[in-house]
């Protein structure tokens, strides 16, 4: 979760589609069926995306100069990224961008099909020839998503084009490519390694009791809070569904996080946002 530019190579580069038993979901990437469904965990995946390519070249080394310059570069990646196949070229806004293949063409082909678009097909076509390896509740939930991903997805692209300042806004999805620039310019560029915890904190966390929560678990909730945590403040969000795709699956989520005991970690909820802080007393 702390190296960010290792998370932006997996939303960008080809996909590896594998799984070596049925409770292995390692071809679904950094996304749990979940988020395929309800489209949740976009904001901080298209943030990375777009840090990536507003503050890095192609190996990670960063672009010199006034990164405004580059935003509206910026925003066609995200355009490509998201692309998909549309028949009605007329449509607004629009959600085929196969016209930036030339410039992305590791993000969408020459038939508008999107990074997402295609990552999410291959699942379905790996789910389905596959079903050895596959579980059988993963089969009933891609054949769901087989089903209304397209439009679905159409839908959601048109929406993060929404204009930031539109008097009428469809939908209850906020998500929007300006919230998403705007985000990217304060967030600066990507961490480039993982997070080193220090042997004090190490050390606290080794002595406590972790009511049965496995450590490598509250150790990764650490060191993104210390990555993240701003001089003006003791609380960061916790981004659950990303923590889900971290891992694989949802244990996080439904399993673990109610279990971390307050002198540990401590999370509250305030307007449908999940934040927490680290405790360092026994």
């Amino acid at each position: 979760m702390t190296n960010e530019w290792a998370e932006f190579k997996v939303y960008t580069e080809q996909p590896v589609y594998t799984a070596a038993r049925k409770t292995d979901t390692s071809y679904l990437g950094r996304f749990t069926f979940d988020m395929i469904s309800d489209f949740t965990g976009f904001g901080r995946i298209l943030t990375i995306v777009a840090r990536g390519y507003l503050f890095h070249d192609k190996d990670g080394a960063l672009f010199k100069g006034d990164p405004y310059d580059r935003i509206e570069y910026v925003r066609k990646a995200l355009c490509a990224w998201c692309s998909v196949p549309d028949r009605k070229k007329s449509s607004e806004p629009p959600v085929d961008f196969r016209e930036l293949s030339a410039d992305f063409p590791e993000l969408v082909d020459e038939d508008g099909k999107g990074w997402f678009y295609r990552h999410i097909k291959s699942v379905i076509r790996f789910v389905k020839d596959h079903p050895d390896l596959v579980s059988k509740s993963a089969q009933k939930k891609c054949e769901g998503i087989a089903k209304g991903f397209t439009a679905q997805w159409k839908k959601r692209v048109r929406q993060l084009q929404v204009p930031i300042f539109a008097l009428n806004t469809k939908g209850a999805w906020t998500l929007r490519f300006d919230d998403i620039l705007a985000d990217v310019l304060e967030a600066g560029s990507l961490r480039m390694e993982e997070y080193l915890l220090s042997e004090t904190v190490m050390e606290h966390l080794e002595q406590s009791d972790t009511n049965g929560v496995p450590k490598e678990i509250i150790a990764e909730l650490f060191r993104y809070y210390y990555t993240n945590k701003q001089e003006d403040t003791d609380w960061i969000v916790l981004p659950v569904t990303s923590f889900d795709a971290y891992y694989g699956n949802n244990t996080v989520s439904k399993k673990w996080l109610a279990k971390i005991p307050n002198t540990l970690i401590v999370r509250e909820n305030n307007h449908g946002i999940c934040r927490y802080k680290v405790i360092l007393t026994n």
